[in-house]
């Protein structure tokens, strides 16, 4: 299904969400899967129009011609369809929820989770002015969280982190994302954002930059490298903190495609002494709430995107989660953790398929 969820930020609503869900039927009982892709193509190679046509006529197909299935046997079955790592978590996420409501577990608790509670941090956008910035950072920190993320890009970089520094000193965590959007030819200055005493500078270089030219930033940089559009899978991770590409890594599970291989990841970093953190795609509390679930593993030792949905959505599809400050309650119901309201759910829908 196809809901229309609208975003919210101080200033009243700016925009619209486009969501695809995804519920799985079984004899068990239900589950709900959501999609991570944004609405349009360009952050990532996916979209959620193209999300819904490949569960639809390429994915769904695959798990239903299975006489029986569990969360294990999703990316086994979906393999022979290349790409589109977050619609088959969608999917795989679905078929986790049902299964673990049928066992009376949670996500944490299947995964291995040792925390009932994990840090969340703020990110923040690229605002029209640095006062604007500060005003948000402001908030942030009213709000009672302790790290702030600063998006960066060429020509908004070094003054914005300076005049957070400045008026904010080093009590406060601060990281900064370039999303990719810088060359190895920027590293003289990205360099002088190690004078800020920054947490990391995350993923930097594209996604597609070859690994020696990652591998060369960390080099050039005193800051710690995070990487996250880069990690796509457990193998990738393992290739990128061997070559030294990054010291930090950003797990998300849409990205790497779904929530098993996420575990992975986590366990390719702890076996290493790498710290990960939990990243986010602006999704719905069901989402969260399952990322939550994740980010109660020990190896996620970094305050994550995990702000409950709330915040940015005007009216979310799911019961916010505890928070005490920065701190977020990890879901102990069966299933994914989420509990959703039937009733925005349905006022926020736009269309329903039905594949059998």
């Amino acid at each position: 299904m196809r809901l229309r969820q609208p975003f919210r930020s101080a200033h009243g609503v700016v925009g619209h969400r486009d969501v695809l869900l995804v519920r799985v039927v079984t004899d068990g009982g239900d589950g709900w899967g959501e999609c991570a892709a944004p609405v349009e193509a360009g952050y990532t190679d996916e979209h959620v129009r193209g999300a819904h046509t490949a569960v639809r006529d390429d994915l769904a197909p695959r798990l239903l011609a299975l006489r029986s299935c569990s969360a294990e046997d999703v990316a086994p079955a979906l393999s022979a369809v290349t790409g589109h790592p977050m619609a088959k978590a969608c999917l795989e996420m679905a078929v986790l929820d049902a299964s673990l409501r049928a066992d009376g577990l949670s996500l944490a608790t299947l995964l291995g989770g040792t925390r009932g509670w994990v840090e969340a941090g703020v990110a923040l956008g690229i605002p029209g002015s640095i006062d604007e910035l500060l005003d948000a950072v402001e908030a942030a920190l009213g709000d009672g969280y302790r790290r702030v993320k600063l998006k960066i890009q060429p020509g908004w970089d070094i003054a914005p982190v300076r005049a957070v520094r400045e008026r904010y000193g080093t009590d406060v965590v601060v990281q900064v994302d370039g999303n990719g959007s810088y060359g190895l030819e920027d590293a003289d200055v990205l360099a002088q954002l190690d004078d800020f005493g920054l947490a990391m500078i995350e993923q930097p270089l594209p996604a597609a930059a070859p690994l020696a030219h990652h591998a060369a930033m960390g080099v050039r940089l005193r800051t710690p490298i995070c990487l996250d559009e880069s990690i796509i899978s457990a193998a990738v991770a393992a290739e990128m903190i061997a070559a030294e590409a990054c010291a930090v890594v950003n797990i998300k599970p849409g990205r790497v495609g779904g929530y098993l291989e996420a575990k992975r990841v986590h366990d390719v970093c702890v076996a290493v002494g790498v710290p990960a953190w939990c990243g986010g795609m602006l999704e719905t509390g069901l989402a969260r709430a399952a990322n939550l679930g994740l980010a109660a593993l020990a190896g996620f030792t970094l305050a994550g995107d995990l702000t409950p949905a709330e915040r940015y959505l005007e009216n979310d599809i799911a019961e916010p989660p505890a928070r005490r400050g920065a701190m977020v309650q990890v879901p102990t119901a069966p299933g994914v953790g989420a509990v959703l309201r039937p009733e925005v759910v349905a006022s926020a829908t736009t269309s329903v398929e039905r594949v059998r």
